[in-house]
């Protein structure tokens, strides 16, 4: 019955109601920052003079707003934004199980392939080529997954960034476009080796310490930070420096003028992930003055890049949204200091390797064998059936494993899918994320869910400022819609992630293709 309503009312959700008639803007713009926190966008607001600033002060700013799903990482969070569905309704339920894919080689450069083959349903592009085919979709990130993944499956402009140059894979073309190819000539990254960066403002504008012994796994802890002297080192590793991002949103500009997006008449869409928050966040941590540093980059950058689009298409003519793909919890020893006293990391991985190790012995096998698989939070079961045929009884595994690691100190819960099945969604928020984050089907048998302000500690002892949580530190993001039939201000409700693409819907009049997982947000629509 609970299943019955949930789609009755989704449905209905996507039904037209009487209201402003749709808006028909030139472009419609979806900004997703890589780990931003809304903490950042009023924690450093005075600071705030460009972009950032500028949609916190004058857009609909949803300040409840989360992504309402655990196992909170970049490929789950970004097939969320302009699906309004669920990873578990994507099948984009983690980073592993992303856009990785052999069969869609990259061109011009060596790496991973990647497509969205493995997303599910359909995304707010599809339905705006649905109502005109004319319509056009450019997305463009430093990461292959967030580029690849607000788009859906269509098969449009989707460019992402590896070894110093912008690439796509076979999924959606043969060759590179001349405009591609002429901006990756400029070699950019490559020409900033050597290249030094202190901070933007002087070091009285930061409260945060600038050196702790715990970031960036101890070394380079403090301004100035310098890209290496070699040209090609440089460019690898401009991919977590501020400048990466600027570098991106100019390539989405110029990306835009080469395809004259928004100038054919009809509503096109550019899509916009940024991923250098999330680099810099996972070195430094959610206090630390480098994140600071980069958001006020950040807004800088946002700030040139929004003047550049209202140059060219007009203020009233956009329809912009801005969001995250999740949120951060900060390092152990930085939340103990910081009064959370029990916060530590946490380590099952020897765990489930030993448990692995017995169950070689006890069925005999002469090869070791990964009975089991964990990652972040997940845990996989492979080859039941011959676990089963050697006379163990799978469920009685799990239920030792899952008493083992409930024993685990930092760890707050274990949960079985049928757990999740039968809990109160309603008052229980981490079984609700579980439930919207695990794709039926995934082999997950088990999900392990931190006391909050807690870590994963990874094999060989690898350790940074994490996030893939079901907690409000990893799921809590901000939501902004700015521009053509907004009602600006602040908003308290809470919300999600989901309901953007639902929202955008019915502004622009399109019926979704896919029943989606959120709603329109209609108590900030109608403004000008």
């Amino acid at each position: 019955m609970d299943t019955m309503l949930h789609l009755l009312v989704a449905l209905v959700a996507t039904l037209p109601v009487p209201g402003p008639a749709p808006v028909k803007p030139k472009l419609v713009v979806v900004i997703t920052v890589d780990q931003l926190r809304p903490d950042y966008l009023t924690r450093w607001l005075p600071q705030l003079r460009g972009g950032l600033g500028l949609l916190q002060s004058s857009g609909a700013v949803f300040t409840n707003a989360f992504q309402d799903h655990a196992l909170t990482e970049t490929a789950p969070g970004h097939s969320t934004v302009l699906s309004g569905r669920w990873p578990a309704h994507t099948g984009i339920i983690s980073n592993a199980f992303g856009v990785g894919d052999s069969t869609a080689p990259l061109l011009g450069v060596d790496g991973p392939g990647a497509s969205p083959r493995r997303f599910r349903g359909t995304a707010f592009f599809d339905w705006l080529n649905a109502a005109d085919p004319r319509s056009r979709a450019l997305s463009v990130s430093r990461k292959d997954r967030g580029a690849i993944l607000p788009i859906g499956t269509a098969k449009q402009d989707v460019y992402w960034y590896l070894a110093g140059v912008f690439t796509t894979s076979r999924y959606y073309r043969d060759t590179l476009p001349t405009w591609v190819r002429a901006f990756n000539a400029l070699r950019i990254p490559f020409k900033s080796a050597g290249r030094e960066f202190r901070t933007l403002l002087a070091d009285s504008a930061y409260a945060e310490v600038d050196s702790v012994p715990w970031e960036n796994a101890g070394r380079d802890v403090s301004f100035p930070h310098r890209l290496p002297t070699d040209s090609v080192r440089a460019a690898s590793a401009f991919a977590g420096v501020p400048p990466m991002d600027s570098l991106t949103l100019a390539f989405a500009l110029a990306g835009a003028e080469a395809m004259k997006l928004g100038r054919s008449g009809v509503t096109d869409l550019l899509a916009v992930s940024l991923s250098t928050t999330d680099a810099i966040g996972h070195a430094f941590g959610p206090n630390s003055r480098e994140i600071h540093d980069q958001v006020l980059r950040l807004d800088r950058y946002l700030g040139w890049f929004l003047d550049r689009l209202f140059d060219r298409y007009g203020r009233d003519q956009l329809l912009i949204v801005l969001t995250a793909d999740h949120g951060v919890t900060p390092y152990p020893e930085d939340s103990r200091a910081h009064g959370q006293p029990s916060a530590q990391w946490v380590s099952v991985d020897t765990l489930v390797t030993a448990v692995n190790r017995q169950l070689d012995h006890a069925t005999g096998a002469t090869v070791p064998r990964e009975w089991l698989e964990f990652e972040t939070g997940l845990l996989f079961l492979r080859d039941n059936g011959r676990l089963a045929a050697t006379g163990l009884r799978p469920d009685s595994v799990l239920a030792d494993v899952a008493q083992r690691i409930r024993a685990v100190s930092g760890v707050s819960r274990v949960d079985l899918p049928a757990d999740l099945a039968t809990a109160d969604t309603a008052a229980d928020p981490i079984a609700r994320r579980w439930l919207h984050a695990i794709a039926p089907g995934a082999g997950v048998v088990m999900v392990v869910t931190l006391a909050d302000w807690d870590a994963w500690s990874y094999s060989g002892g690898v350790t940074y400022a994490a996030h893939g949580q079901p907690s409000d530190l990893d799921a809590h993001v901000p939501l902004i819609l700015w521009g053509k039939g907004v009602r600006a201000g602040p908003y308290g409700n809470r919300v999600a992630t989901v309901d953007i693409a639902p929202t955008l819907g019915r502004l622009l009049g399109l019926t979704p293709l896919s029943i989606p997982d959120g709603r329109g947000l209609i108590e900030a629509l109608g403004g000008r």
